[in-house]
C-alpha cells in the first residue's frame, strides 16, 4: 500500500479514535439516559468534552479534501516523495492537534492546524503541478 493510502488509512482510524473520545465524554457529562433518548434539548458539554466535540468536527472538515486529494493523486498516477511527504504532514499533525486542543494550548493548536493544512497544499501542489 503506498504511503499516501497508509496515511489516508490512519486517518480513519484517528476519525474513529475520536468519535470514541467524542462519545465517552459525551456519556460522562450527561450520563447514557441522555445518550439513548433522542436529544432534542442538548445540553452544553463539559470543557474537555467540549473541547474533544470540537477537534472531532475540525477533523470531519479537513478529512474529506484529504481523502479527495490522495485519491486523485493515486488515480493519476502522480503520487511521489513530495505527496507521501504532505500525507504524513497532514497525518502527524491531525494527531498532534488532538491533545493540543483537549489541553487548551491556542496558538499551537493553531499552528499544528497549520501545519496539517501545509501537508494537504504539498499535495495539492504536486498535483497542479
Amino acid at each position: 500500500m503506498s504511503v499516501e493510502l497508509t496515511m489516508l488509512l490512519y486517518t480513519v482510524v484517528l476519525f474513529f479514535v475520536q468519535l470514541l473520545a467524542h462519545m465517552g465524554s459525551g456519556l460522562l457529562d450527561f450520563g447514557a439516559g441522555h445518550a439513548i433518548g433522542a436529544r432534542d434539548e442538548d445540553p452544553e458539554p463539559g470543557v474537555i468534552g467540549g473541547r474533544l466535540e470540537r477537534a472531532y468536527y475540525n477533523l470531519l472538515e479537513t478529512m474529506p479534501p484529504f481523502a479527495a486529494l490522495v485519491l486523485i493523486g493515486l488515480y493519476t498516477g502522480k503520487v511521489n516523495e513530495m505527496t507521501a511527504l504532505g500525507a504524513q504532514i497532514y497525518f502527524w499533525g491531525r494527531v498532534a492537534y488532538v491533545p493540543a486542543y483537549v489541553a487548551g494550548i491556542p496558538f499551537i493548536r493553531s499552528i499544528i492546524w497549520f501545519i496539517s493544512t501545509i501537508g494537504m497544499a504539498i499535495i495539492l501542489w504536486q498535483l497542479l503541478a
